[in-house]
């Protein structure tokens, strides 16, 4: 078994085991115009903006009802049941506390899914940095030559990301303008993974966290990614058991990413458990 605890509870009184991860296709767009960077005043109105067109085409990857429109997205999108769904929907989450901590008065997504359901069970398409041209302080009116992106993908259970990979270059390359060249480059993927609740391992996990947090943990799928899980299942043969302590709040890829010291001890706390649990259930 691998025990992984790379991942979170939902509160510190609501212990958690996550039972799945998306996958991931990360991508670079870089968009070229003129042959150097021109003055906006002499040659804009004429002259393609790079920036401008890769805001179009960004733009364009979602429809009005927050869908990706890259033609067969969603071909191997696996459908969660209507009993997991209610299971979800049961899980303690509250969206006015979600809003309140992260100083947004709305939330947005794919139509007919709950924010839990955004960030756990359905792809999604961002676009995590943007940049070309004059960055510096002051002004300086140019209308620059290359624009570029990083765009990220999560994937769910089936969507293989090499896949998504393809259809994404092929579909960016197909809605370019002719006045700009576009190149397409992949920069690292991962597949999704799905853990089943039924088996020793996550039974050993699901009696450790019992034991230490005095009450059940919430089976829970997680919107993040581990790329090595389906790795370690396919290569090595061995189950894995996602058993992690942290919580959302921690800032996880912020500045001020942390770790709080009850968590901390209770990971320390529960993990000897599983280990003696896992070797009795396995006897």
């Amino acid at each position: 078994v691998v025990l992984i605890s790379d991942t979170s509870i939902i509160a510190n009184d609501v212990p958690s085991i996550t039972t799945g991860l998306r996958g991931l296709a990360y991508m670079q767009v870089e968009v070229t115009g003129p042959n150097r960077d021109l003055h906006s005043g002499v040659y804009g109105g004429a002259v393609a903006n790079p920036i401008n067109v890769l805001c179009r085409m960004i733009a364009s990857l979602h429809d009005e009802q927050r869908r990706i429109t890259i033609p067969g997205f969603y071909d191997d999108v696996e459908e969660v049941s209507a009993e997991e769904r209610a299971a979800m929907a049961a899980a303690p989450f509250d969206v006015e506390a979600y809003k309140r901590d992260l100083g947004v008065d709305a939330l947005e997504g794919e139509a007919g899914y709950s924010p839990l359901e955004h960030t756990t069970i359905r792809p999604t398409l961002d676009v995590n940095g943007i940049w070309g041209g004059y960055t510096g302080e002051g002004a300086k009116t140019v209308l620059p030559s290359k624009a570029y992106a990083k765009i990220s993908m999560r994937l769910v259970p089936h969507q293989d990301h090499a896949k998504i990979e393809k259809l994404f270059s092929e579909h960016f390359q197909r809605i370019a303008p002719p006045s700009v060249k576009v190149k397409v480059s992949a920069l690292h993927g991962g597949q999704p993974a799905v853990t089943p609740t039924d088996t020793p391992e996550y039974r050993a996990a699901h009696r450790a966290m019992e034991k230490t947090f005095g009450k059940a943990p919430i089976p829970l799928r997680s919107g993040g990614s581990i790329p090595i899980v389906e790795l370690f299942e396919r290569v090595l043969g061995v189950k894995t058991v996602l058993m992690g302590f942290g919580l959302d709040s921690d800032d996880i890829h912020s500045p001020n990413e942390h770790f709080g010291l009850f968590n901390f001890y209770k990971g320390i706390e529960t993990i000897p458990w599983f280990h003696h649990f896992y070797r009795e259930l396995k006897a």
